[in-house]
């Protein structure tokens, strides 16, 4: 059962992680108004580290993802990469499948490969990234799996794995299909994946073009150009799917991102697009209170080799709240009250939340820094009869 702290320690919590987030009351003065009015069929705006959702509409309807599509199969080969299923040197020969002019493909965006062409995996990948090349979606899915169906199957295991409830790919590329379908939220969990996972291959999304056979292509995201905080995703328009943007910006130490389904035109998606990030930025924060592995108090052991032990974060915590309420932000730690020896390392034994009123806006376990082995044989005694009387008084 776990017991909370005594008032003493949660005051000195608070003023210690109140101390750390510079909490000022000028904050106070920073006024909430309404989200923007998007002109999209579906839209979220998500934090990328808290997960927490700032805006959304229409967030889980059925869609047509178009070449957003295009992030999962990216992220697939990521995947594979970094297991050694294949590298970024790889060679493939495209087949007339993945050549440009195969029919499928009549009046898309393409990287405009050749059939009987050699090409590296890393080509292709900047490719379906930067230039959106439908054909090089297909190279990649024969080259990785061996043919379209068994890699989509990847695909859609790796939705699943993601948390992506209402997504379905019936292709690697998002051209039309009757069941290819997905919603804004699950493709907000796709960019955080893509950007937490990946670090490094994330890069490439921020590229702004691709020359490859002689042909530049420029990366459809406006944004890129317009706002130096941005630097990512995807964008994807079919006429069914309408014209489609996963942005994502970075300020300081919080990192947003957009998702705009169904705009008008590519102008009004970079538009409505911008007015999520700057609604978000300017409203709201992201705090990190505390790091995987910062102490967060120490606790007696019974029957230990060693009196007490430290207790620290398991992970990284991350929260975002409005800046006018950063001020009201509330530490609550509880750890078990009657730890006996053995006790392992990284053992949970307890739990840190940051809590705004009555809403718990993050919660983390809390686990001992190191293992504590058992006392010799008069310290394991001499632990239980302390437990014993401990209980007993209390």
């Amino acid at each position: 059962m776990l017991k909370p702290f005594t008032t003493l320690a949660s005051r000195f919590l608070l003023l210690s992680i109140f101390a750390l987030l510079s909490v000022k009351a000028a904050a106070q003065d920073i006024l909430m108004p309404s989200p923007p009015a998007i002109a999209a069929k579906a839209y979220i705006l998500m934090d990328a580290n808290s997960g927490k959702v700032l805006v959304e509409k229409n967030a889980d309807q059925l869609l047509e993802p178009a070449s957003l599509t295009k992030m999962m199969t990216a992220y697939v080969v990521d995947h594979e990469i970094a297991a050694g299923t294949i590298t970024a040197d790889d060679i493939t020969t495209i087949s007339p499948n993945a050549w440009a002019q195969n029919p499928v493909f009549n009046g898309s965006s393409l990287m405009w490969l050749e059939a009987g062409k050699q090409v590296s995996v890393s080509d292709l990948l900047k490719g379906v990234i930067i230039s959106s090349g439908n054909d090089a979606t297909v190279a990649l899915a024969e080259h990785l799996a061996g043919s379209e169906a068994a890699f989509v199957d990847l695909m859609n295991q790796q939705a699943k794995l993601l948390g992506m409830k209402n997504t379905y790919f019936e292709n690697p590329h998002g051209l039309p299909a009757a069941q290819h379908q997905t919603t804004a939220r699950d493709m907000a969990l796709l960019a955080q994946a893509v950007i937490q996972d990946f670090p490094e291959a994330y890069k490439l999304y921020a590229e702004k073009s691709f020359t490859y056979n002689n042909i530049k292509q420029p990366n459809r995201n406006k944004l890129l150009w317009r706002d130096p905080s941005v630097d990512g995703l995807k964008t994807g328009y079919t006429k069914a799917a309408g014209y489609c943007l996963v942005a994502s910006a970075k300020k300081a130490d919080m990192r947003l991102i957009s998702v705009v389904m169904g705009a008008r035109s590519q102008e009004s998606r970079a538009q409505e697009s911008q007015k999520l990030l700057s609604y978000g930025f300017r409203f709201y924060e992201t705090l990190k209170p505390y790091s995987k592995g910062d102490q967060l108090t120490t606790a007696k052991i019974y029957g230990g080799a060693q009196p007490e032990a430290n207790i620290v974060a398991k992970a990284d915590i991350y929260v975002t709240l409005p800046r006018s309420q950063r001020d009201q932000l509330e530490v609550r730690l509880e750890v078990e009250k009657y730890l006996q020896a053995p006790l392992k390392a990284q053992q949970a034994v307890g739990n840190i939340a940051l809590v705004l009123g009555d809403t718990v806006l993050a919660r983390e376990s809390a686990v001992l820094a190191e293992a504590v082995e058992s006392g010799g044989f008069f310290a394991q005694l001499w632990g239980k009869i302390v437990l014993f009387f401990t209980k007993l008084l209390n």
